[in-house]
């Protein structure tokens, strides 16, 4: 990979994801809804270009993928835990795209609650896990190259040793973002993790 987008990389996994994309020296183009949620560090840094749009606009997200060797997905609600299906409408519109610009591969952080029967995800979670079920059921039926990142809690920790598993949680319950961002953009190189779900944790001292 010598050139990504990425979507949602003003959140927190996101910005992190973006500064080890940027530490690899990968050319890195972003959508972004608020551009002052950016760092004034990325906005001048001559391998961002930002691209100021939605996610749900399918023409936003065209202008992002084109031309990319590969996609990072971190799309989130911050703070809000209520219904919506922005975050599946914003991967429907990424498939899409990628799909008429022949870009192939993809990684998208998800939920380790959709490790879970539906029912035994907490309550207040519901909701959110359901855009995130419907953006891994999409994902599925893609044909691309994609990889699919249930974390576990993520910590704002420094970076340490992490494992990762194929189809199901390696056991520990927190992840540094750090870790997980590096993840994202690492295993676009890494055929081994396409079309798999990928569980991730810190391991526990």
């Amino acid at each position: 990979m010598n050139k990504i987008a990425m979507f949602g990389a003003t959140g927190m996994t996101g910005l992190c994801a973006l500064d080890a994309a940027i530490k690899q020296g990968l050319k890195v183009t972003l959508l972004v809804r608020d551009v002052l949620r950016l760092p004034d560090s990325y906005k001048n840094d001559s391998n961002v270009n930002v691209i100021v749009g939605d996610v749900t606009k399918l023409e936003d997200v065209q202008k992002t993928v084109d031309g990319q060797d590969g996609v990072v997905v971190t799309l989130g609600t911050r703070n809000d835990l209520g219904a919506t299906t922005v975050m599946s409408d914003g991967i429907q519109n990424i498939i899409a795209a990628m799909k008429d610009s022949s870009v192939k591969t993809i990684s998208v952080c998800l939920s380790a609650f959709l490790f879970y029967e539906p029912e035994k995800v907490p309550a207040i979670f519901q909701a959110l896990n359901a855009d995130h079920q419907r953006m891994y059921d999409l994902l599925k039926v893609s044909d691309l190259n994609w990889i699919a990142v249930f974390p576990p809690h993520i910590a704002d920790a420094p970076r340490s040793e992490f494992i990762t598993k194929h189809g199901a949680s390696p056991g520990p319950r927190v992840i540094s973002k750090y870790d997980l961002g590096a993840f994202l953009v690492e295993s676009l190189d890494q055929p081994e993790h396409y079309q798999k779900v990928v569980g991730i944790a810190n391991i526990s001292n």
